[in-house]
């Protein structure tokens, strides 16, 4: 069948002209085979014939083809291909088809139909921005960056389609339709005349599904670089049309460079947008077919899929099998930053992260390392949070005070097109597989801190959502029970009718501040404005104090100047003794792909008899004083030092933790989570108060309740100061209030100024 252009009469010269297009078109088949088969560089290799070969034994039908080499072997060859790509990248794929039917005759039957060949574009050519796309490089090839920020499912498009008339029957079979979002327009009227039958209606075509020749194709939504914005405006977007094997190639989030032909088509809107279309005509909207994708190996959007060679392989064996492979990790760690070199350690075992076990009943104990890091402003706790979005292979960053539960965990959104109800992941979900940070951590609201418990823990996140429509207001009001999200490593939801589980199985690394804003001694646990329960999830918690110290201060300013006055020279020489930022990138995905170390007998041995006699220190500790303590370690703390371990084990690719992974683990624990309980900063980490606190803070909510009446209102000040003149700790009593809150006892009312009794 002709191609459906307009139709018109010339009756001079007009075959002559038809002629000399299909001349004009053999011809440039016949460069295009020319080039497939006879290009070869400078090692006498021919290797786009080879390349077409490989791919069509191992069933690839694509061809990768470099501009630069076209353009080398005909340049005007190249530049046809520049200025009018789609009708001669369709030759381009049509020439790559009649050479795989002659380089693999050998191996096909005769009978066998030979598959199309998709031509893919590469070029080193400089890409051009996309505020740069005017009318003037409509239907010419465009090079740009960006960062894919949305991707739909895969859907299919007819190549070729078959049509029959409804009234007489007859098929008009291979109808090509032109790639790209352009649709077909059906003919209106029945060509076929049969003697003695009435004429066929108007629009008698329609669509036989069986005969039409599919492929797939997928949409993806193109923003600019952030680096590209100029300031003050809002990133621009681009919508990109990726077809057989371009589909399935990028993830939101990826950083990439596209080869496309800049296309247009015509806006498909709302019934209102298409009675304005009358009146616009001409108007149409732009959007890429893309005909080549690379995706940037290095930076923030790296795909972490790109294979790692048998050199690179060879390398990180190499590196490895060296004593020091443990500090030069440790060191690689934002080297820029300096001191802290213990964070630094603890944040190494949370990057590879320890082994996840499925146990025989089909529970699972995670395996990655959740991090907390307590203290004062200006101890470079951001920028550690920074770092390790970087280096890890998948990493997202979040503040506290602009995160939901939600938005950590999942939501139910309304599609804008099909008005459907999907599901988008939230920041956890997202991380899956990495690391997800939390900056600000104690600026997040509490209802929000414990819809992430279970994630850390049980590493799932399980939300049921009850919509209830009211009729008249036609609103969804939505309840929310958000319930262990730490542990089980999985998101189970059932809302809007979704019902699933998302998994959710990433380290947790957050940084903090004390309720003061810079850490009080004096205060002990008043710094911390942590339910015990989320303490207990963290395997190390570190606090990072300033402390005032002159030969430390003298340092720490000298590698200050330093980083500002000649950072591109520091990070020149500091190569030596640490890894360069792509290496260790690769590392941690190689390292975490490759093993799952075990505890060796000798040191669980070891670690079982550390542990009994760490609790029973503080059994003799208890009976001496006489009275409970809080229990610096429990099973769940058990846990987290057999972690670190296996993540100690696994930086050296052993397949096994041995009894000096053992003893570095314990150490971080000792220097981390464990100091810090000891210095009272951490009083009820646990969950456990001493008895006699206890006794008396019992004593003050008795007092409390008998003189506050329930309906009643009283200045919470008055209060404090009544108690305080009974001779009872200012702590205590702020402690009972705060209980008392929690448990929805008492209210505050008139801007938090007066308390107002419940029940």
């Amino acid at each position: 069948m002709d191609d459906p252009g307009i139709f018109f009469s010339d009756n001079f010269g007009n075959e002559e002209e038809q002629n000399q297009d299909e001349i004009n078109r053999l011809s440039t088949l016949k460069r295009f085979k020319e080039f497939i088969r006879q290009f070869y560089t400078g090692s006498g290799s021919y290797i786009y014939r080879d390349q077409l070969k490989r791919h069509y034994n191992l069933h690839q039908y694509w061809l990768e083809v470099d501009l630069a080499d076209l353009a080398s072997f005909d340049e005007a060859l190249a530049e046809k291909l520049y200025k009018q790509p789609t009708e001669y990248l369709q030759l381009f794929e049509d020439a790559a088809k009649e050479i795989a039917a002659e380089v693999t005759r050998a191996q096909t039957d005769g009978d066998e139909d030979v598959r199309d060949i998709q031509v893919l574009l590469k070029s080193d050519a400089n890409p051009s921005g996309v505020r740069d796309l005017k009318s003037g490089v409509v239907s010419k090839l465009v090079k740009i960056p960006g960062i894919v920020i949305a991707a739909s499912t895969i859907k299919s498009k007819a190549t070729r389609i078959t049509v029959q008339c409804r009234s007489c029957r007859t098929f008009l079979p291979n109808i090509t339709v032109h790639p790209g979002l352009e649709g077909y327009a059906l003919p209106r009227k029945c060509t076929v005349d049969q003697a003695g039958r009435p004429k066929c209606p108007l629009d008698p075509y329609f669509i036989v599904p069986d005969k039409c020749r599919c492929v797939d194709y997928q949409i993806l939504k193109l923003q600019e670089a952030p680096e590209a914005v100029p300031h003050g405006e809002m990133p621009r977007h681009l919508q990109l049309f990726c077809d057989r094997y371009l589909t399935e190639k990028v993830v939101p989030g990826n950083r990439v460079t596209i080869i496309g032909i800049y296309s247009i088509k015509k806006s498909s809107g709302t019934k209102k947008a298409q009675a304005k279309d009358h009146v616009a005509v001409g108007i149409r909207n732009p959007y890429l077919r893309v005909v080549g994708i690379q995706v940037e190996t290095i930076g923030l959007g790296c795909n972490i899929g790109s294979p790692i060679t048998p050199q690179e392989e060879e390398e990180f064996r190499r590196l490895a099998a060296n004593p020091a492979v443990y500090e030069m990790i440790a060191k690689s760690v934002a080297p820029s930053i300096f001191g802290s070199l213990d964070i630094k350690k603890a944040i190494s075992c949370l990057l590879f992260g320890g082994s996840r076990k499925r146990l025989p009943d089909g529970l699972t104990r995670r395996g990655d390392i959740n991090l907390l890091l307590l203290g004062d402003p200006g101890t470079a706790k951001s920028q550690l949070l920074k770092f390790v979005e970087r280096v890890s292979p998948i990493g997202v960053y979040t503040s506290g005070k602009g995160s939901s539960a939600a938005g950590l965990t999942a939501s139910v959104i309304r599609d804008p097109s099909t008005r459907n109800f999907i599901m988008e992941g939230g920041a956890m979900v997202l991380a899956d597989g990495g690391v997800v940070c939390i900056d600000e951590f104690d600026k997040m609201r509490e209802d929000d801190r414990v819809a992430i418990h279970e994630a850390m823990e049980q590493q799932t996140i399980s939300i049921a959502k009850v919509s209830v429509a009211v009729m008249e207001q036609q609103t969804i009001s939505i309840a929310k029970v958000s319930v262990a999200v730490m542990e089980q490593q999985t998101i189970s939801i059932a809302k809007a009718g979704i019902t699933t589980t998302l998994n959710s199985r990433c380290s947790v690394l957050a940084a903090a501040n004390s309720v003061f804003g810079r850490w009080d001694d004096t205060k002990g646990e008043e710094n911390i404005d942590f339910m015990p329960t989320i303490l207990s999830r963290f395997d190390m918690i570190f606090i990072v104090k300033d402390e005032h110290n002159e030969a430390r201060d003298i340092t720490m300013a000298k590698h200050v100047m330093g980083v500002h006055m000649n950072a591109l020279q520091t990070m020149e020489e500091r190569r030596s003794d640490e890894l360069p930022l792509h290496v260790f990138k690769k590392y941690i995905s190689f390292c975490r792909s490759r093993i799952g170390p075990r505890l060796s007998e000798a040191a669980a041995e070891k670690l079982k008899n550390r542990y009994v006699l760490m609790r029973s220190g503080t059994g003799e500790q208890e009976r001496e004083t006489g009275k409970r303590t809080t229990i610096p370690i429990t099973v769940r703390q058990l846990e987290a030092v057999i972690r670190i371990s296996e993540s100690l084990a696994k930086m050296q690719l052993q397949p096994f933790a041995t009894e000096r992974h053992v003893d570095e683990a314990l150490r971080l624990f000792q220097v981390s989570t464990l100091d810090a309980a000891m210095s009272g900063s951490l009083a009820g980490a646990e969950g456990f108060t001493s008895q006699e606190d206890q006794e008396m803070l019992n004593r003050v909510e008795k007092q409390l309740k008998r003189r506050f009446a329930i309906g009643s209102q009283v200045s919470e000040h008055s209060i404090v100061q009544d108690f305080t003149r009974q001779k009872y700790p200012e702590p205590a009593i702020y402690k009972v209030l705060h209980f008392m809150l929690r448990r929805g006892e008492i209210q505050h009312r008139m801007q938090r100024k007066m308390l107002y009794r419940v029940k």
